[in-house]
């Protein structure tokens, strides 16, 4: 009898220990230059919000493909839209560390017109101080009172090595965190960012005049380069180079349509297609650090940015080990292809999917 009693005892241990393993979720930091509605910024933050699998600590904000202020409004009604206001979303960097807006049309004019400029893109350019448009409506929730440097530094301290820096834009944010407290990046779990570039398979001009130019990279450089230098336990990039491989097509925004979520409602509104090159540059990186498994090649390789002055400032560079330079460089796992299908149906089961909570 009392045999039995033990036995029973230890089977309800082990399956409290079992369930609350399953229940256990992932914690990450969204750092995102999030321009919307919807397009890629937006969509790959629902496809981590909305995975049940994660707790989203909270959103960090930086100016890249919008200024910082309208990147800020269109999270926080994204968040009002899909019912998770519950996630702080906290202003970060409105201007990169060093480059500027009269530098870089200067520096056009010398080595040749960049395809994507961002905020200071000049068919959208508006002042910083201005929203711009907001077709969803404009939020009535407001950004955390802090900023977003500090929030990274005192998240990180308080969950060490738990933590995952999802960065789908310029390094900024990052950068300035590392630059206060350089244990920054030793006390998270990893850093996944979808940025750089190699040399991409693709027609599209853009990559074709410059294989080695990419946004979030180019943006930034000198935060990038702090970033990419900091010891962090891992590091994992999407670069350019897969992300060509993705579309956003009429036909996966129709299959995100059939759902009756919150988020498949938001994308059914204002989800955009434009042209030939839909890629789902930040999608993907969200997606396969939810599901590795949809990377099925990927490499060692050791990356930084070209700082110099000319024609290459804010390039991806990278080395294979026994070429890499002597004192640094950290190694990055890079993605080099996927399955396609498989990446496709995780985006729209997560879009359709009711909305869960960090709970």
């Amino acid at each position: 009898m009392k045999s039995g009693r033990v036995w029973f005892f230890a089977a309800a241990l082990l399956l409290t220990t079992l369930t609350s393993f399953r229940q256990e979720k992932r914690k990450i930091i969204i750092d995102q230059d999030a321009a919307g509605p919807a397009g890629t910024d937006q969509q790959s933050m629902l496809l981590l919000i909305q995975s049940p699998q994660t707790e989203v600590l909270g959103i960090t904000v930086v100016t890249g493909d919008q200024w910082l202020r309208e990147e800020v409004a269109h999270t926080l009604r994204m968040l009002e839209l899909i019912g998770r206001t519950d996630i702080p979303v906290v202003p970060g960097a409105e201007y990169p560390l060093v480059r500027r807006q009269q530098e870089t049309e200067q520096w056009e004019q010398r080595y040749g017109t960049v395809a994507w400029l961002g905020a200071w893109t000049p068919r959208f350019y508006h002042p910083p101080d201005q929203l711009g448009e907001m077709p969803e409506g404009k939020p009535s929730t407001s950004p955390a009172n802090e900023d977003a440097a500090h929030f990274l530094l005192r998240m990180v301290h308080k969950f060490p090595n738990q933590i995952t820096i999802y960065a789908g834009g310029p390094m900024t944010n990052l950068a300035q965190a590392i630059s206060i407290d350089p244990q920054f990046a030793g006390l998270a779990k990893e850093l996944v960012f979808m940025g750089a570039s190699l040399n991409p398979r693709t027609d599209d001009p853009e990559f074709m005049n410059a294989p080695t130019h990419e946004f979030n990279i180019w943006f930034d450089p000198e935060a990038a380069h702090i970033v990419l230098r900091a010891p962090w336990k891992k590091i994992v990039c999407t670069p350019v180079d897969i992300s060509v491989k993705t579309r956003l097509s009429t036909e996966l925004v129709n299959r995100v349509k059939t759902g009756n979520s919150a988020a498949a409602r938001y994308i059914a509104k204002y989800a955009r297609l434009r042209g030939n090159y839909n890629y789902l540059w930040d999608e993907l990186a969200a997606a396969a650090w939810l599901d590795p498994g949809i990377i099925t090649k990927k490499e060692i390789l050791y990356m930084d940015v070209d700082l110099d002055r000319g024609a290459g400032y804010g390039n991806t560079l990278s080395w294979v080990a026994h070429d890499k330079p002597k004192i640094e460089v950290q190694a990055v796992e890079v993605q080099d292809d996927l399955d396609l299908d498989r990446f496709y149906k995780l985006f729209v089961d997560l879009l359709t999917a009711p909305a869960p909570t960090n709970n």
